[in-house]
C-alpha cells in the first residue's frame, strides 16, 4: 500500500428565542436497537454494502427509513482494523458538518442572554468581540452564520505542524483574514473563518472553552459517548484513516488526520463523532434537546441568508430537506448528510475512502436515498 503521508493520530432545552411554545412537525428518532432485525433491514444492508463496493467507497453510513436508523459499515478504519457495525472505538471527522453544531450553540446563547435582557442576536455586529478585524463594524453574527461576511482567507486548511490552542486558532484566523481583501458584506462567500469566529464568540460570551460548551450543550444532553473535539479525543478512540481509490485498487495513499491540522479549524472542522451520534444531534436540533423547532427555524432562515445555506445547513424543497457536505483538504474523507426535515428518512454518510470527488460521493449517497424513498431527495 503506497502511503502519501502518515501522521500520528494523535448542545438541554432552553427558553424559546421568542418565548413562544414549540409547534412543529413530528420528530421521532428511535434508537437503532428498538427495531428487531427484519428481512427488510437485511435487504437494505445488502444493497448499501453492494453499492459501496461497486463504487470503491468505504466507511460508515446511517440509513434512516420510516423513522428507524440503521448503521451499515463497510471496509477498514485503518490498515489492520475493520470498521465493523460493532466497533465502538472508531470515530470520524465531521468536516463542515460541524458548522450546524456551532450555529446551534450560538442560538442557545442568544436565548439565554435574552432571558437576562442582554442584546445578542443575528444583527449584532462582531466588532463587539473582534475590534481588530477589518470590516467588523459592518459584519453581523448573521453574516458569519450565512457566509455573507465578506471574509475570505484561502489558508484555513493548511497542513501546519503547530497544534493551536482555541484562543490561538481564533487569533490566527483574525490575523489571516486581515491579510486578504474583503468581499462585499452581504455576498455569499463560503469560508471556514466565519465559523471559527463564531467559536470565538461562544468562548467570549460564556467564558468557557468551545470544548466545554460542546460537552455542556451537545454531548451531555444527548448522552453521546463518541463525540469530541480532536484535542479532547480519549486514547480509547480511534480516528479512521482516510484512503484513496481511483476505482481500481483500494486503501491507497493513506492520510491520517492530525490534531495539529484539526486545531486550526475550531468550530468549523475539528469535531469527531460517529454517523449514529450525528443523527442524534440532528434529531436534537428540533426536539427541544438542543434547540426547539422555532429556534431551528430561526437559525436556518436568517435575515442575511442569500442562498439555501443558513446556520450550517442547506435547506431545500421549501424546508422539506436539510443537506450538508464536508471534507478536509489534503485527506480522502467525504461526509454527506441529507435528511427530511422530520428526521424520518435520509442518510448520514461518513466515508474514509473516496476518489476525492464530492460529486461522486453524493452520487453514491443519492442512489441509496432513491432506494429508501424514491423521489424525495436531491442528487446534490
Amino acid at each position: 500500500m503506497k502511503k502519501k503521508s502518515i501522521f500520528k493520530i494523535g448542545i438541554v432545552e432552553l427558553a424559546l428565542l421568542f418565548g413562544i411554545s414549540t409547534i412543529g412537525m413530528p420528530n421521532i428518532c428511535q434508537p437503532e436497537q428498538v427495531a428487531a432485525a427484519t428481512s427488510g433491514k437485511k435487504s437494505l444492508r445488502k444493497f448499501v454494502r453492494h453499492t459501496m463496493a461497486q463504487n470503491h467507497v468505504r466507511g460508515s453510513i446511517v440509513v434512516i427509513k420510516n423513522g428507524v436508523p440503521q448503521k451499515i459499515s463497510y471496509g477498514y478504519a485503518s490498515n489492520s482494523r475493520k470498521i465493523g457495525n460493532g466497533n465502538r472505538k472508531v470515530v470520524y471527522p465531521t468536516g463542515s458538518l460541524q458548522k450546524i453544531v456551532t450555529g446551534a450553540m450560538i442560538v442557545q446563547i442568544m436565548a439565554e442572554e435574552r432571558e437576562t435582557n442582554q442584546e445578542f442576536n443575528q444583527n449584532t455586529k462582531i466588532d463587539r468581540w473582534f475590534p481588530d478585524l477589518k470590516n467588523a463594524k459592518k459584519i453581523s453574527v448573521g453574516n458569519l452564520l450565512t457566509h455573507t461576511s465578506g471574509i475570505k482567507p484561502t489558508n484555513t486548511e493548511v497542513w501546519r505542524k503547530h497544534k493551536y490552542s482555541e484562543s490561538a486558532a481564533i487569533k490566527m484566523t483574525v490575523a489571516n483574514a486581515n491579510k486578504f481583501s474583503f468581499a462585499k458584506v452581504g455576498d455569499y462567500n463560503y469560508n471556514n473563518a466565519n465559523y471559527i469566529l463564531l467559536a470565538g464568540i461562544i468562548r467570549q460570551e460564556t467564558g468557557q472553552s468551545y470544548q466545554a460548551n460542546l460537552h455542556k450543550r451537545i454531548v451531555k444532553p444527548l448522552s453521546l459517548k463518541s463525540t469530541f473535539t480532536a484535542a479532547a479525543l480519549p486514547k480509547s478512540k480511534l480516528i479512521a484513516s482516510s484512503y484513496y481509490s481511483n476505482g481500481g485498487a483500494n486503501y491507497c495513499n493513506t492520510v491520517n488526520l492530525t490534531q495539529a491540522f484539526a486545531s486550526q479549524l475550531l468550530g468549523a472542522g475539528n469535531l469527531l463523532t460517529t454517523p449514529m451520534e450525528y443523527y442524534q444531534i440532528q434529531c436534537g436540533l428540533t426536539d427541544g434537546t438542543i434547540l426547539t423547532q422555532k429556534q431551528f427555524q430561526y437559525l436556518t432562515n436568517l435575515e442575511s441568508k442569500v442562498t439555501a445555506y443558513s446556520g450550517g445547513l442547506h435547506i431545500k424543497k421549501s424546508g422539506k430537506l436539510k443537506i450538508a457536505y464536508g471534507n478536509l483538504h489534503g485527506t480522502h474523507f467525504g461526509m454527506w448528510a441529507q435528511l427530511t426535515a422530520d428526521n424520518q428518512n435520509g442518510i448520514i454518510m461518513f466515508l474514509n475512502q473516496t476518489n476525492d470527488r464530492a460529486a461522486k460521493e453524493k452520487k453514491v449517497g443519492y442512489r441509496i436515498l432513491q432506494h429508501i424513498k424514491p423521489g424525495t431527495f436531491l442528487p446534490e
